[in-house]
């Protein structure tokens, strides 16, 4: 087996091509049993979904190229600004072996998955495998165009032993100016993660929902303990 590379904290993504979409869940109660005793998910429930791509290996300090989707619930706490809510990761289907281990000594739970993003015209389709099997399907409609410039922090939380994490995660992403999710699919019902599908019919958060061909982040942020997990 290949060593892999023991990375530095933190790591900086550059330009990924970035589909994040977030919905109300059909089963809130199924999605609030992936958490643990000591957090508590937004009043909304809500579910929130990352699929994106790093092409080339020039656009990481040391992740290389990859592909992932990353899912879980909102908390009822807050990312820095004191507006977005805090999240806390679920599944996480990976590429890259190297980005699973640096990201599972952090909590992540990390597992194999790939992800592309396929945008012919106006309409981006984004698909997650694992094992070669499609997971979840994204279908929406973009424009071209870009309409604004977003920058900040979120704030993703994971459970490390028995203690809670919380890292901040600064980001600066290029938004499209016209964005329609039309279907979010889960395809296989038999895996844990169909607890998070949607609600039908689709209900969408606009406000956490976006797609950006250029999306720049450092992974993680800073980083504080936030106490026991409990349970």
């Amino acid at each position: 087996m290949t060593e892999l590379p023991k990375l530095a904290a933190p790591q900086l993504v550059t330009n990924s091509r970035m589909l994040y979409t977030s919905w109300i869940p059909a089963d809130p109660a199924a999605a609030r049993k992936f958490l643990p005793p000591a957090l508590h998910p937004a009043p909304n429930g809500a579910i929130y979904m990352n699929q994106y791509v790093v092409d080339s290996a020039e656009q990481t300090t040391g992740f290389g190229a990859y592909s992932l989707t990353y899912i879980g619930l909102d908390l009822d706490s807050f990312a820095p600004d004191g507006a977005t809510p805090a999240r806390f990761f679920t599944h996480y289907f990976n590429s890259s072996p190297i980005v699973r281990a640096y990201v599972a000594e952090r909590g992540v739970p990390a597992s194999p998955g790939d992800t592309e993003l396929d945008l012919h015209a106006h309409t981006l389709t984004a698909t997650t495998s694992v094992d070669g099997k499609p997971l979840i399907r994204t279908r929406v409609k973009v424009s071209k165009k870009i309409g604004v410039t977003v920058s900040g922090h979120l704030k993703y939380v994971t459970r490390v032993g028995d203690r809670l994490v919380g890292g901040n995660y600064p980001y600066i992403g290029e938004l499209v100016d016209e964005f329609e999710v039309q279907s979010i699919e889960f395809l296989d019902t038999s895996h844990p993660v169909y607890a998070l599908r949607p609600a039908s019919p689709l209900q969408i958060l606009p406000a956490a929902s976006f797609y950006s061909p250029r999306d720049s982040f450092v992974y993680p942020g800073g980083v504080e303990d936030m106490g026991p997990a409990g349970g």
